[in-house]
């Protein structure tokens, strides 16, 4: 790694009890390396062909090498909907192998394995891949959903968008974002290693769907933000945790995105410009292409 460690900075607003991580020494980080892409074969980040790769983030925003990055793939130009099923199980597969390992380290307690798309995001690197960062905690938004006993809503009517293969996507009753969609098996799994073979098989190919249909609802490739709810790995028996991805885009239309307002970050109250049984309904119209089937 280029940089050492942070050393962590880690504050909580003496009021909202919110937990702020300071990561100052990100701000030197390059926005675009200027000697070519680093993700790409014979890049600073893969001096040697891979299919699906990893490795320690080199501007990680936690200390301890707790940040790691994912490639999906060698191809530049693909998506992770493009690779379709077949590709996007050895990215699910790295994925339960990277939560495995940094699981079981004393100093982890929630893995959380997540991708920003799209300049829109903020990323700043187009070839695919997502990132993984460990926490030496449980964040707040996940526990939350662990002692709330979510569930999948396995019977959305009006807002479902593809059920296949024993997994669900739907779009959430009340999402902040103008496009969210939530995929889940119809049966509890705690995380993503402890899917079986047929259970990877089954996320690849509702995940390659969702995916390529989020990219159809306007005709270009949507800027998106994707992360898997799972576990904890802090030792405790967890018996409600459901394994789901939920994958959100701040664009409203094409090109034009929703910003979040004055009223919405004071109040923590939201103002939703698109109906979610509409986007459902659009989403249902955009059948799987003949690669999915």
């Amino acid at each position: 790694m280029d940089s050492s460690s942070p050393e962590p900075d880690v504050r909580r607003d003496p009021h909202l009890g919110t937990r702020v991580h300071v990561v100052s020494e990100r701000q030197g980080r390059p926005n675009l390396p200027p000697d070519g892409c680093p993700f790409c074969v014979g890049g600073r980040e893969a001096p040697e062909p891979y299919t699906v790769r990893w490795f320690p983030n080199r501007w990680p925003a936690m200390a301890g090498d707790r940040c790691e990055v994912i490639l999906y793939t060698p191809q530049h130009d693909a998506s992770l909907a493009s690779l379709g099923p077949q590709g996007a199980r050895q990215v699910i597969d790295l994925w339960a192998e990277r939560t495995t390992a940094l699981g079981t380290r004393d100093d982890v307690e929630y893995v959380l394995v997540f991708e920003n798309r799209g300049a829109d995001v903020g990323a700043t690197i187009s070839h695919p891949h997502g990132q993984i960062y460990a926490y030496d905690h449980v964040p707040d938004r996940p526990q939350r959903l662990l002692e709330a006993g979510w569930r999948p809503d396995v019977d959305a009517g009006d807002r479902a968008v593809v059920e296949t293969d024993g997994w669900v996507a739907f779009v959430p009753h009340a999402s902040t974002f103008p496009v969210a969609v939530t995929i889940a098996p119809r049966e509890p799994i705690a995380d993503l290693p402890s899917l079986d073979a047929v259970g990877r098989d089954g996320l690849a190919h509702v995940l390659v769907d969702v995916l390529d249909r989020l990219d159809r609802l306007y005709g270009r490739p949507l800027p998106f933000m994707l992360w898997v709810v799972q576990r904890p790995t802090d030792g405790g028996a967890w018996p409600d945790a459901w394994l789901h991805v939920e994958v959100v885009s701040p664009w409203r239309s094409a090109g034009v995105p929703r910003f979040i307002a004055a009223a919405e970050v004071a109040c923590e109250e939201y103002f939703n410009p698109v109906s979610p049984e509409s986007l459902a309904a659009q989403l249902r119209g955009l059948t799987p292409r003949g690669r999915l089937r």
